[in-house]
């Protein structure tokens, strides 16, 4: 866990113009830390709450620059071929300083409140026009709960509607604590299943459940997102778990459905992370899709991003 200073943190991306956060144009920030490990995750270069080295070799323009400045030598040559030791390696970043190919970069770096909000603040008013605002999404924006507070209290201030996606597993008070500055959950629901949902991320599904049903029951906007991942969660009784759960929930605002994709597939190898656990998956075709989509709607489920 970061050390909690309220007016800076740790994010590893600003991502403007998204709109796939959340309401009309939005700009995202992606912050660092997660206490989940699920098989499928896209975004892993935001699991761990410290920068991380990405290294793509092909990209290497043979300049020698880092070889001269890594403290530890971790940088070497095997043949034509740049290689990185990554036991070797402190994540320092020295190595990134000039490598204008592109080959090395830290992912992951410390900035404060005030710098992430006037990037927030530039396309303000793509927001007013469209109903969009500011969404804080990671990793876990709860694993840096002081940092979170802090950019959302001062995204109301200024006006902005804001979001957060959160994967529910923490502790209520935090998300209580940001409740008065968030005008709409994106809250990731990943298993129904309690076995299945430990098996695929490490975690059990008991908190994460009874945080949504405090937060809704206590009048939060709430969007269920549901990440469906095909040989894994794409079964029928997960479905009918998903449509339960949607009609017990008051006031909530449907159920968005997140089809697999293998864009976090590349990033592991780049950041030097391990491969074996995860999910052997395909992306879905656009009829399994389409027969998710009808399965929910047969139940009543409204489908916030039902083409």
């Amino acid at each position: 866990m970061p050390v909690q200073v309220p007016d800076k943190g740790i994010i590893f991306d600003i991502q403007r113009f998204s709109i796939h956060d959340g309401p009309g144009i939005r700009t995202t920030i992606f912050m660092k830390g997660c206490p989940l490990r699920c098989r499928w995750c896209h975004n892993p270069e935001g699991i761990s709450s410290q920068p991380l080295l990405s290294f793509l070799p092909d990209k290497c323009a043979g300049c020698g620059f880092c070889f001269k400045t890594c403290p530890r030598n971790a940088h070497r040559m095997e043949g034509p071929r740049h290689v990185l030791d990554r036991e070797k390696c402190i994540r320092c970043g020295a190595c990134t300083m000039e490598c204008y190919s592109g080959a090395l970069e830290l992912v992951g770096r410390t900035i404060t409140v005030d710098e992430a909000i006037q990037e927030v603040l530039k396309d303000r008013p793509f927001y007013e026009t469209s109903g969009g605002g500011m969404t804080l999404s990671g990793g876990e924006p709860t694993y840096q709960i002081a940092f979170a507070e802090a950019l959302l209290r001062t995204a109301k201030q200024e006006g902005v509607h804001t979001c957060i996606e959160t994967c529910g597993y923490t502790d209520y008070e935090r998300l209580e604590r940001l409740r008065p500055y968030v005008d709409q959950f994106l809250y990731d629901l990943k298993e129904t299943n309690p076995q299945r949902h430990l098996e695929y991320t490490g975690v059990s599904n008991d908190r994460i459940l009874d945080n949504l049903r405090e937060l809704a029951a206590r009048g939060a906007s709430i969007a269920l997102r549901c990440p469906i991942i095909p040989g894994y969660n794409d079964r029928q009784d997960h479905f009918d778990a998903i449509a339960v759960l949607a009609h017990e929930l008051p006031g909530l605002l449907g159920v968005e459905l997140m089809p697999y994709h293998t864009l976090g597939e590349g990033k592991l190898e780049r950041l030097g992370l391990g491969t074996e656990d995860r999910a052997q998956a395909q992306t879905p075709s656009s009829a399994a899709i389409a027969e998710w989509t009808a399965c929910l709607r047969a139940q009543g489920v409204h489908i916030l991003n039902e083409e």
